[in-house]
């Protein structure tokens, strides 16, 4: 951006030489790079500070691992990538053969253990059985209701379905397969329709120009020359280079740590963006410009840079 305003004053001096006719000396020259250094530089001052500039912005997305609560071979599986799904919508299926023998297992014993609980009781309402019998076959009883319970629980989710509206991309899970509940293994990726959060990174020297509410701009990378308006939706307050986790290490200085860059989420209004947001991915990469209430004027100078920016777009390298 800097590059640009300072190309943009060259051309500006070169014009003004050659229509006045302004001579080439040892005053001239001078004079028009020291006031361009002056000029330039309060305006890039100004201008950095009070309307802040990203060249590092990206839509980001909830992406969902899809785990089943039981591990098994896969059945079935009728989702199909990218297909629009509503909640509740199966993903796939795992085999239920023995987690039906399971349950019936469970119902067999339960069933034996309720008459000999019935017994018991019998026994003891005509005083001849004791107290201690009928508690044991009572919480053999209850220990199998519960076991019966997580069996058919289990039962239930060998059936896995979509946890909302959205959709399952990159469905490479195929019948015969086998599908785990390690946490590291996910079967598949769900998108939930929640829309994308894009946040652009900036840098901390305007951390107090950061306001939500403030007007804002977007130029994607894959819309060239295209610039939609947005508003500052919300402000992070809290940066990934300073986490602490739990661990045994103390915190010591080991160097000099990057400074990070606050994220600010920006919500794009400008309805013109509406047809191209169904053609932006997950991810998608741009930049962006707050423009604060303090030196308004200023910002124009702003806009008319991004906008240049985003004529660059349609320049890229060939690989």
């Amino acid at each position: 951006m800097d590059l640009l305003l300072i190309l943009t004053y060259t051309a500006i001096c070169v014009a003004i030489f050659k229509i006045f006719r302004i001579p080439l000396n040892k005053w001239s020259i001078p004079t028009a790079a020291l006031g361009g250094v002056i000029l330039i530089g309060a305006l890039i001052f100004t201008m950095n500070y009070n309307h802040p500039y990203s060249e590092v912005a990206r839509s980001y997305f909830v992406s969902v691992p899809v785990i089943p609560v039981v591990s098994g071979q896969v059945i079935e599986v009728p989702v199909k990538t990218n297909q629009p799904l509503e909640k509740d919508d199966v993903l796939f299926r795992i085999d239920p053969t023995p987690f039906k023998n399971r349950v019936k297992s469970l119902q067999a014993q339960l069933a034996s253990a309720k008459t000999d609980q019935f017994r018991a009781s019998e026994l003891f309402k005509r005083n001849v059985g004791n107290r201690r019998d009928l508690d044991i076959v009572t919480s053999r009883v209850e220990d199998l209701q519960a076991q019966l319970n997580i069996a058919q629980y289990e039962l239930d989710h060998t059936v896995v379905r979509a946890p909302s509206k959205g959709f399952v991309t990159h469905v490479s899970l195929r019948p015969g397969m086998m599908a785990t509940k390690l946490p590291m293994r996910p079967s598949m990726v769900f998108i939930p329709a929640e829309g994308h959060y894009f946040t652009s990174w900036m840098r901390q020297n305007s951390q107090l120009r950061l306001t939500p509410g403030d007007e804002a701009e977007v130029a994607f990378d894959g819309i060239p020359g295209k610039v939609f308006s947005g508003r500052v939706k919300q402000v992070i307050a809290v940066i990934g280079e300073g986490q602490v986790q739990p661990s045994g290490s103390l915190i010591s200085y080991t160097g000099t740590p990057p400074a990070g860059r606050v994220p600010v989420i920006i919500e794009i209004t400008d309805p013109s963006f509406e047809p191209y947001s169904r053609l932006m991915p997950g991810g998608a990469y741009g930049q962006a410009a707050l423009y604060s209430e303090h030196f308004h004027h200023v910002a124009v100078m702003r806009k008319v840079l991004l906008r240049m920016a985003s004529w660059m777009n349609y320049i890229f390298p060939f690989h």
